[in-house]
């Protein structure tokens, strides 16, 4: 048997110019996070002869989708985050624009996310319901690493 709880989940999203945020289970208001491997590591090419060559492809970019409540504290944070990064982009330096890092641990299978290199793809879409709802945060991620502790 195994089990799976998203509390066994630590972590933490950090930027120079807003610090860091604890990412764990137990945050209020946060939804799901979902890391992608966009790099294709082997391509096959097919001659007309049908002969073929498989190439290894070096890269280990991604993206990171944020998932959170639209009234969380996280959520928050996240526009800080990014009205500080546009501020100075729109100033004219951009040198922080991608200089967010967000680590994922789970504690009971041991699987580790190191995420260099986070820039926002833009400011999430916002909804104006009866109810409340989620905002979605989708982020590229020039390097990402996944090991298992």
């Amino acid at each position: 048997m195994t089990i799976y709880s998203f509390k066994d989940l630590s972590g933490s999203f950090s930027h120079p110019l807003v610090g860091a945020y604890p990412l764990n289970g137990g945050n209020i208001g946060l939804g799901q996070i979902t890391v992608v491997m966009t790099t294709e590591k082997s391509i096959i090419d097919i001659a007309a002869d049908g002969s073929t060559m498989i190439s290894y492809i070096a890269g280990d970019n991604g993206t990171v989708t944020i998932e959170v409540q639209q009234t969380s504290i996280f959520h928050d944070f996240l526009l800080q985050w990014y009205n500080s990064i546009k501020t100075n982009a729109d100033l004219g330096d951009v040198s922080l624009w991608a200089s967010a890092a967000v680590t994922l641990r789970n504690i009971v299978d041991g699987t580790m996310h190191t995420l260099l290199g986070v820039a926002p793809t833009k400011i999430p879409d916002k909804v104006y319901a009866a109810q409340g709802g989620k905002i979605t945060w989708n982020m590229l991620v020039a390097e990402s690493s996944q090991v298992v502790v």
